[in-house]
């Protein structure tokens, strides 16, 4: 604190009771929770029982079918003295503030909140009083053990945007059923929760339910809570902040005529920590954008037939970042001057090739980048040429412009396929992935992914083979286009993969629903014939569909120029086809030992 004080800044600790139904538990740990005999077991090292028990018996946000016991009054009783505890531990730390975590996201203290979570017949559950009377007891037993004048802000959802479990009302969607606090209960609950004691409300919307809206991906518009938390500070006389996709401008605007008072930022700061001081020296572009990927920040994946596909390890290790591994990642990414400057070349001016030669160059390395086309960016130009990717375009600004400002040599319309004859002493293969084909008749009339991406008109009714995150990125931005969009999925769920986050991966989903998208699970094309597509279920069951183009998006097979050999190193998608992380990763792993 001594240190934070120093630079005239302020801390404040957030304290939180916990996640209830929503503690994203990995398929490893279902058993846990599903089998009280090995959950007994297991609970000196890790209490599932404890950390989902919900305010009455509920479904796991995660895991459906399990069911999270009902909080006991003791519990919760222990929970409001650990507040005021901890709050008084901090404020003797020299600690500016508490925030509570809170009544917000459809955590814990939110679900006692929330009517659909709520069944309680005690003091805590029934009545708006009773519902929100956990919430009020923390605030005022941290205000008893630290003062009336020590600050306790609130993390505050302002609507729960949830239609029901796992199910929640995407942007723009108005003619749906609130079950959990609709925009009347949040102006009666605003200025309650004030006149407890809480000194600040830090606003977003939705629950765990409706994640997308407390975590927005790039479909989710920018500023996309900024109206309802303007229309919750009518009802309140304490500084109000908003948090969601925020923009500078729109913030300002909005700060300027009274509406806010600050803006919140979260992922950005996880991206660039220097974004802050960029923007005071008037340096905007320097600054390395979120791109709203959840990759490490939340790696938490959920479809069917998975609880949370993610390893233990990547979900216990959160705030982390797919563009920036030097965040919460310890000293593991320092850059160290090299002991000797080498000669490297890297083949390929993707976004593992940019990465890497800007590490390397950090470190002292004499670089090259041979690309094969004219501008540097690799598959990455045509992933980001969606009308919602904006960030992913300035993201693609920012590498050629650290490129530049290093002056890392650049050999354009260069494809290299002999890599001794380019006499360096280390060589990075960085040549991507091939878009992967299938052998059914008719294949020549499909359109690949990629040249779509790249401006391929098609008509009105589009079929896409696969259903993975580009497969539907692209039915999404056709029915945003106002066409009819027709996936054929061979799994038994859209998304079905590791590494993309439930807030992602849940509003494309919601959106196909509600929309109407015509989605076929548990099938595959099996001829191309004309104008007709004929598809067949795990059933056995066929089905002809007219389309008038077909997009095939069903992944990438690595494409090395060269697979190993001595001095070789391949890193990203040439080497393993992942997402962003793993070749912004890999390219780290390489730059650091070299």
């Amino acid at each position: 604190m001594e240190e934070i004080h120093k630079t005239d800044a302020k801390l404040f600790v957030q304290l939180t009771a916990g996640f209830g139904r929503s503690f994203a538990v990995t398929n490893s740990l279902v058993p846990l929770l599903k089998h009280k005999i090995l959950g007994k077991i297991a609970s000196p090292i890790v209490n599932l029982s404890s950390i989902c028990a919900s305010p009455s018996e509920l479904p796991s946000r995660w895991a459906e079918d399990v069911m999270c016991r009902e909080i006991k009054k003791k519990e919760i009783q222990k929970l409001v003295e650990a507040f005021a505890k901890t709050a008084k531990l901090c404020k003797e730390a020299g600690v500016d503030g508490v925030e509570v975590h809170a009544v917000h996201e459809g955590y814990l203290m939110d679900q006692f909140t929330l009517g659909y979570t709520n069944k309680r017949t005690d003091e805590y559950g029934g009545s708006f009083e009773n519902r929100y009377r956990f919430a009020v007891e923390v605030v005022k037993a941290i205000k008893n053990a630290c003062g009336s004048d020590y600050p306790v802000s609130l993390r505050y959802s302002v609507v729960s945007k949830t239609k029901g479990f796992g199910s929640g009302a995407i942007y723009g969607e108005d003619d749906y059923t609130e079950v959990g606090r609709d925009i009347k209960e949040s102006e009666i609950a605003a200025k309650y929760l004030q006149d407890a004691g809480y000194d600040m409300l830090n606003c977003d919307n939705g629950t765990y339910d409706a994640w997308y809206w407390s975590h927005p991906p790039v479909y989710m518009p920018k500023n996309c809570n900024l109206a309802d938390v303007m229309h919750i500070k009518k009802f309140v006389n304490i500084p109000v902040v908003c948090a969601g996709r925020m923009t500078l401008d729109e913030a300002s605007k909005a700060i300027e005529a009274g509406n806010l008072d600050a803006m919140g930022v979260a992922r950005q700061f996880l991206v660039d920590g220097e974004w802050v001081t960029k923007i005071l020296q008037d340096r905007p572009l320097d600054i390395k954008p979120c791109i709203c990927c959840h990759n490490a920040c939340f790696p938490l994946a959920h479809y069917k037939g998975a609880t949370n596909d993610e390893s233990f390890d990547d979900a216990s290790h959160m705030s982390r970042c797919a563009l920036n591994p030097q965040t919460m990642q310890g000293h593991k990414y320092d850059i160290v001057k090299a002991k000797k400057s080498k000669n490297i070349a890297i083949i390929g001016g993707g976004i593992g090739g940019m990465e890497a030669a800007i590490v390397l160059t950090l470190r002292g390395h004499k670089v090259t980048i041979y690309e094969k086309t004219s501008i540097l960016g690799g598959v990455f130009i045509q992933a980001s040429n969606f009308d919602f990717k904006d960030d992913d375009k300035r993201l693609l600004k920012w590498y050629r412009l650290q490129i530049a400002k290093l002056n890392i040599k650049v050999i354009f319309n260069t494809e290299v396929r002999d890599v001794k004859s380019l006499k360096a002493d280390e060589v990075i293969i960085a040549t991507g992935a091939k878009p992967r084909r299938i052998s059914i008749p008719g294949y020549d009339k499909a359109i690949d992914a990629v040249d779509y991406l790249k401006g391929i008109e098609v008509g009105n009714r589009v079929l896409i083979i696969g259903g993975g995150l580009s497969g539907c990125e692209i039915a999404y931005d056709l029915h945003q286009k106002g066409k009819t969009p027709i996936i054929v999925e061979m799994k038994q769920d859209l998304m079905a993969v590791r590494g993309l986050c439930l807030a992602n991966s849940s509003y494309l989903r919601d959106y196909f629903k509600y929309h109407n998208v015509a989605i076929h699970l548990n099938s595959k094309v099996m001829q191309i014939d004309g104008n007709y597509a004929t598809i067949i279920d795990n059933a056995g069951n066929k089905e002809k569909i007219e389309f008038d183009d077909i997009i095939v998006s069903i992944g990438y097979t690595p494409n090395p120029v060269v697979k190993k050999g001595r001095h070789i190193h391949v890193i990203g998608d040439a080497k393993e086809v992942g997402n962003l992380r793993t070749v912004i990763w890999q390219a780290w792993d390489v730059a650091i030992k070299l």
